[in-house]
């Protein structure tokens, strides 16, 4: 019988879990609701999901799990999304409740890792995964595996301070992040970033989808908008280019659906790069929304197999 693995996407509302094969051919996934509140109603929901799986497979997959927040280097979560894993030692809870490896990512991350084997940036040496839709977030892969930190952060671009420059060329203000630091590219390079940003250069909505349409339309407001968040957008990843030199970045989340901004990056990348230093290949992801239980497969083989 061929080993089977389990990837598990957790989010604020569902839990899906995808059942793959050794050639990573998804074999079969359902999803149940998320509880957010209670920290062992959550555990049995994981475990549930996992036992079902083992009924119908047969046997005993191995497992990889990602989630929005960090696993820090004492192995507990920090969730603004799962607020009742916040503080808890996850990893160690489900082994001891199922008896056997579980191995636990970010979900962004684990998008860059899907990206990397098999997707978009396939064989690459180097891929940061870049994700931007309701946050920005990614992670780095060498050879195909995750890149690993002492606080296993490395990859939140959407943390760093967004440049003073640009800050002051557009009159903006340094926004509150939900991180609990001010001035995040995050608050201005994500999706309710750039709604924002469309309200406040005067078109009375935070609509990213009118948004769209407008500047469709040529319409004045959403060009300036436009040419303001894409020189937000190509400072921060020209951060990824100077902190890692990637071979590609791969874009994924709502945002990356919008043909105007990845035709407009590696230019606007190059904008805040120096002579000599150009942006690298970008590309939107191959796998999309379902990176999220396909990178999370990924990481419970390679933890299996380390």
């Amino acid at each position: 019988m061929s080993a089977i693995t389990y990837g598990l996407d957790i989010g604020g509302t569902k839990i899906e879990i995808g059942l793959f094969d050794s050639e990573l051919k998804l074999i079969d996934s359902w999803r149940v609701p998320t509880p957010t509140k209670d920290y062992h109603e959550f555990l049995n929901a994981v475990v549930s999901l996992i036992n079902e799986a083992d009924q119908r497979c047969g046997q005993q997959g191995t497992i990889g799990i990602g989630m929005p927040g960090i696993l820090d280097k004492n192995a507990r979560v920090k969730s603004a999304n799962v607020g009742c894993a916040t503080g808890k030692p996850l990893v160690a809870d489900l082994e001891k409740l199922l008896g056997r490896s579980v191995a636990v990512a970010n979900d962004c991350r684990l998008f860059a890792l899907s990206e990397s084997c098999g997707g978009a940036g396939d064989k690459l040496p180097r891929i940061y995964g870049a994700i931007i839709g309701t946050g920005a977030g990614g992670g780095l892969c060498i050879d195909g595996h995750l890149y690993e930190s002492e606080n296993n952060i490395a990859g939140e671009y959407g943390h760093l301070p967004v440049s003073g420059y640009l800050l002051q060329k557009y009159n903006l203000p340094a926004r509150p992040c939900g991180c609990g630091l001010v001035g995040c590219s995050e608050t201005y390079i994500a999706g309710p970033g750039l709604g924002w940003l469309y309200n406040h250069f005067g078109s009375g909505t935070e609509s990213t989808t009118k948004f769209v349409s407008d500047l469709r339309d040529k319409d004045p407001i959403a060009i300036k908008t436009f040419d303001c968040y894409i020189e937000f957008l190509g400072s921060a990843f020209s951060t990824l280019v100077l902190s890692y030199d990637p071979d590609m970045i791969v874009v994924g989340g709502g945002l990356s659906k919008i043909d105007e901004i990845i035709e407009a990056l590696p230019q606007a990348i190059n904008k805040h790069l120096f002579e000599g230093v150009e942006s690298p290949l970008i590309s939107r992801a191959i796998f999309g929304d379902s990176s999220g239980v396909r990178g999370a497969a990924i990481l419970g083989n390679q933890h299996a197999n380390s």
